[in-house]
């Protein structure tokens, strides 16, 4: 019987999802761990210390898109790119801050525009930073949690953009109240950033500029006895989700685990839009109502119910400028979106034992034509559970409120989609729904 995979394991292959809403390359939040274990090691950290410390770097930017929003609306264009330029500056410096500002709002457009839209934000560029700082910090602390992480991981990553002389955010803690961990972190995703950017000089020159500033001195000192350790940059660079997870971290994984992971990271991606708060965990429900009334078995239900939790996990990588748009989207911006379903199957298949939910979950846009995406399979291709998935997402975009419309009542969307019964969604599963739906009315959007 093969082994089920380790929470370790899941996340640090998960974290690829984390890397895509920061606008960060593949592997960023693993090159970042490896770093930072040996640091930890060099620190003497002992091995629950090591274990905390693993899950505060894979984690890291697990509460990342619970700001993505107010990003969008503070800056408009694309929050992604944002995201991954504000890593290559020191946004305590007020100048750096407010020319990053200026170039990033509005991009495109003439500096009329852009000065009108900074002017209608309310609050310096310091504290807009500890807004939205804030908002990801105190998500991602809460998302360890729920994780079942211990309170030194949600305390690391509640005060990761914290800096060694006070003027990180959003707190302003300093020195020693800084917990290690944070400060471990946040030395090894900057570096990381600025390795894989610039190089590996350029980021040791980094780290000695911003000593005693944005880092504990001591930490830095640790680092360059790196320096000349070509094997160990070498392994940096080739680590990979498959190789980080320490040792004492890979045992075999309990069921409500991975269910946890699940909601978990269903959170995250609903936090990425305004219009999409609960959708995950709703087209799970009407996935399961469905496949009860198909007189599915446990292990199907339990499959059914994680894709559904996980089905947009590829939006992650998609701007909410464009998620959040109120007009039709150009040719660009659809093709992104056809995209995230792939995302979405890449993501989940690195997972050992997620093969199926992985082609569960990226089916959802899937007609029985062959006319939808991303890969365009025919009747003869889908297999009933992803045309489960189909129908219980559509269902959800149309009975909830979007930026293009208001939400749609029962009775429309029921219309709407019978319309499309053999062409684009399964009549018995349709069926199924509405069966559900009448057996229990309470669980039709309101």
């Amino acid at each position: 019987m093969a082994q089920h995979p380790s929470k370790a394991q899941i996340l640090a292959a998960l974290s690829k999802a984390l890397d895509l809403v920061e606008g960060q390359p593949d592997g960023h939040a693993v090159r970042t761990c490896a770093l930072a274990l040996r640091l930890g090691k060099i620190l003497g950290l002992s091995e629950q210390g090591l274990s905390d410390l693993f899950f505060v770097a894979i984690l890291k930017d697990c509460g990342c898109s619970n700001n993505s929003v107010r990003l969008q609306k503070i800056f408009g264009g694309d929050e992604v790119l944002m995201k991954r330029n504000v890593k290559l500056i020191d946004w305590t410096s007020t100048t750096e801050n407010v020319k990053f500002a200026f170039v990033h709002t509005e991009p495109g457009k003439n500096w009329i525009a852009k000065l009108k839209r900074l002017s209608s934000n309310l609050g310096t560029p310091k504290s807009i930073m500890d807004e939205v700082t804030q908002a990801r910090c105190t998500r991602g602390a809460a998302i360890a949690r729920k994780l079942g992480c211990s309170e030194a991981v949600a305390t690391g990553i509640h005060a990761l953009d914290e800096h060694w002389d006070g003027k990180g955010s959003p707190y302003g803690f300093r020195g020693d109240s800084l917990p290690v961990l944070s400060r471990i972190v946040c030395l090894a995703q900057t570096f990381e950033v600025f390795m894989l950017a610039f190089g590996l000089e350029a980021a040791y020159e980094m780290a000695r500029i911003r000593s005693g500033t944005w880092f504990d001195p001591e930490l830095v000192r640790l680092c360059e006895t790196l320096r000349t350790d070509l094997k160990f940059w070498e392994s940096v660079g080739d680590a990979t989700y498959a190789k980080i997870v320490p040792q004492a971290l890979s045992g075999s994984a309990i069921e409500a685990d991975v269910d946890a992971i699940c909601e978990a990271f269903a959170m995250i991606v609903d936090a990425k839009s305004s219009f999409t708060a609960e959708h995950s965990s709703r087209v799970a429900d009407y996935a399961v109502l469905i496949g009860q009334q198909l007189g599915f078995g446990n292990k199907q239900l339990v499959e059914l119910r994680r894709a559904g939790l996980l089905h947009d996990i590829g939006k992650l990588a998609v701007s909410t400028s464009i998620l959040e748009k109120p007009g039709a989207l150009d040719d660009e911006e659809f093709a992104v979106i056809r995209s995230h379903p792939k995302h979405s199957y890449e993501i989940l298949n690195r997972i050992e034992s997620f093969s199926e939910i992985a082609a569960l979950a990226s089916a959802h846009h899937e007609r029985l034509d062959g006319r939808g995406y991303w890969q365009g399979l025919g009747a003869d291709q889908l297999t009933t559970e992803m045309r489960i998935m189909t129908v219980a997402d559509v269902y959800d975009a149309l009975s909830a409120k979007r930026p293009y419309r208001d939400a749609l009542p029962y009775e429309k969307c029921q219309e709407i989609m019978e319309k499309d019964s053999g062409t684009a969604f399964d009549p018995e599963c349709l069926a199924a729904l509405w069966s559900g739906f009448a057996a229990d009315s309470s669980r039709i959007a309101a």
